[in-house]
């Protein structure tokens, strides 16, 4: 009987893997991006797949955006793991919305077969420029210091609760040992707004979203969060410098539905990493201010894995909820 199962097993899998060798130069891959179209997983997703049409055929771009990402997502984790569909995961689709929503339709650890991360977006402590001017804060330190000082007298606003940058305040207050008011927007770009006009004192702002407003000048930026300072903002320090270990940016990359052979996606990853490490991607991602990263899926499945561990403790500890 084990004999039995073994073959059968084994001929499902050369089935499937034959099926993806004919499919992919007659039937298009379809890669869903659970989010609307023009942003910018949308606009990378589009420049991966125009980079892979001579290895993998055609790859169209299927959007279904809506419930933090969860139902493109779940469209993935849904599908026939035959190569032929593959999805984006994200930081909130596979590492913040487990513990944010009371109710998920799919399950971020078991649900999805890594293929390769595709890019990391530096999140950027911004603040309005005048206040800061006024206030003194040109640093992470002096900022501390100001919310040590006057205590209750700063906030900070955020796409909404549970959002990148609600997460990412609330890090930031814990490490510092400091109190700031929250006050949750319906959007990163109200929140934005906000900020700009004096309604708040602080946001933790997606890099490519703030750097407009940076180089006006009606931003100061004070430091960027990934562990180590970034090429895209010379001379901003990071978070980490003064708080050591504190590491929170925007990430995402491809996966397949579970189940998807193991040759599959071993062709997926080659033809992507390849994509990702062209210089014509590069400058594209330069210009989004997303830096490409290309892995193999046992490492991208790893990363996945700590970066949903991490986030774990940092939604339960704001006590954010989605029901």
């Amino acid at each position: 009987m084990h004999t039995r199962h073994f073959l059968c097993t084994l001929l499902a899998g050369a089935t499937v893997l034959s099926a993806f060798h004919a499919g992919a130069q007659q039937r298009p891959i379809r890669l869903i991006v659970p989010y609307a179209a023009g942003g910018p997983i949308d606009v990378t997703a589009r420049v991966l797949a125009e980079r892979v049409k001579e290895s993998l055929g055609t790859v169209i771009i299927d959007n279904k955006p809506g419930a933090g990402g969860n139902i493109g997502a779940d469209a993935v984790a849904k599908a026939a793991p035959d190569g032929l569909t593959i999805g984006i995961a994200a930081t909130a689709t596979n590492a913040v919305n487990p513990w944010l929503y009371s109710r998920m339709p799919y399950n971020a650890a078991t649900d999805f077969a890594p293929i390769t991360q595709m890019v990391r977006v530096p999140n950027v402590l911004v603040m309005n420029a005048e206040i800061a001017q006024r206030l003194k804060i040109n640093t992470v330190p002096e900022l501390i210091a100001y919310a040590k000082a006057n205590p209750g007298k700063l906030n900070y606003g955020s796409g909404g609760n549970g959002s990148a940058g609600h997460l990412a305040g609330e890090m930031f207050k814990q490490q510092a040992g400091i109190f700031a008011v929250h006050i949750p927007y319906n959007g990163g770009n109200p929140a934005q707004l906000a900020l700009l006009s004096g309604q708040v004192d602080f946001n933790f702002d997606n890099l490519a979203t703030a750097a407009p407003n940076i180089r006006s000048g009606k931003l100061k930026a004070i430091a960027v969060t990934t562990a180590q300072p970034s090429a895209s903002l010379p001379g901003v320090p990071a978070v980490a410098a003064t708080l050591p270990g504190f590491a929170i940016d925007t990430w995402w990359g491809l996966v397949a539905p579970a189940g998807t052979p193991h040759e599959v996606l071993a062709k997926l990853n080659h033809a992507f990493v390849a994509a990702l490490n062209s210089p014509e991607t590069k400058t594209r991602f330069a210009n989004l201010l997303a830096e490409p990263v290309s892995n193999t899926p046992e490492q991208f499945g790893a990363f996945m894995k700590s970066e949903l561990a991490k986030y774990e403790k940092v939604v339960k500890a704001t006590g954010a909820k989605v029901d």
